[in-house]
């Protein structure tokens, strides 16, 4: 099952209703999803500035956490916090002594996404309760990607939600299954790529981030993923100024797109961009698959 949905804005006048605009897609897919949500948000940034979104307990202490970091690094840290989620603020030449230094305060705290721009969240619950939580609605920026998970595979944890992040201001969410995930997975950490978790879709998120250290766009990225990556499969990719979606050649998994002048939006029912404004007037389609859709912003 799951769910999955995309906005891209391509209007600055949407930007600070991104939230707005994509919480509703989430909550419309509760069905499809009722065991995990996550989304990420492409916000603005700070220049020298790299974000990492934390993931602790109810009980964590983040500011606590950010003040000792910030001493270890002689540098004071803005932290700003979302339930059991915060996003620290770290110069980003700083940024590698990150890992290191809250493995040394906070080994419990987990990273779940790095970035100049994006912010990750997820959690385990319902869309209209994580949203809620997490606040999405408030956010603002110009493009983010969310999925509502059925924990079909595996136990219900907040660390099989979805998106999956492998690289910096990368991330993935999956409507479908891998059946060549071990391999690719061993492959790529023969490559160095880490993976957190035993999800078959962060082994796509980790491929994609590999194909791009390499040099490759991110349309050229996916076009490889058509013959490296066997299963079933739809995808919706953000990057820091881009977004993306692909379908396996087979397509079995539903999926609909909508195109305004005004942004594209994805969803893997019609009902999640039912209430986008516009929607009537935009050109809706079905992706085709093994095509590769992508827009990118100048930032």
């Amino acid at each position: 099952m799951c769910g999955i949905v995309g906005l891209f804005l391509k209007d600055a006048s949407l930007e600070s209703r991104l939230g707005a605009l994509i919480a509703p897609m989430l909550v419309a897919l509760s069905d499809r999803g009722p065991d995990s949500t996550g989304f990420a948000v492409y916000g603005t940034g700070s220049p020298g500035q790299t974000k990492f979104t934390l993931r602790g307990r109810v009980e964590t202490d983040f500011d606590e956490i950010a003040a000792q970091l910030g001493g270890s690094l002689g540098e004071v840290l803005a932290v700003t916090r979302r339930d059991t989620h915060a996003v620290l603020a770290v110069p980003s030449a700083r940024a590698d002594l990150v890992p290191s230094g809250l493995e040394a305060i906070a080994p419990e705290v987990a990273v779940v996404g790095i970035g100049e721009r994006m912010e990750l969240y997820k959690e385990v619950g319902s869309p209209t309760d994580v949203t809620t939580r997490f606040s999405l609605r408030e956010m603002s920026g110009t493009h983010a990607i969310g999925h509502t998970r059925m924990a079909t595979e595996s136990a219900v944890t907040t660390d099989g939600a979805h998106p999956f992040s492998t690289g910096n201001d990368q991330c993935l969410v999956h409507n479908g299954s891998l059946s060549n995930h071990n391999g690719v997975r061993r492959a790529l950490q023969r490559e160095g790529v880490i993976f957190c978790t035993e999800n078959d879709t962060e082994v796509a998120a980790g491929y994609i981030t590999w194909r791009m250290r390499q040099g490759l766009p991110l349309e050229s990225a996916l076009q490889a993923v058509l013959t490296e990556l066997d299963g079933f499969y739809t995808f919706v990719i953000a990057t820091v100024s881009g977004f993306a979606v692909l379908r396996d050649p087979i397509a079995c998994k539903p999926a609909v797109m909508v195109e305004t002048d005004r942004y594209v939006a994805f969803g893997t029912e019609y009902r999640a961009l039912a209430e986008l404004p516009g929607v009537q007037q935009g050109h809706v389609f079905e992706p085709t698959p093994a095509k590769v859709y992508a827009w990118e912003r100048r930032l």
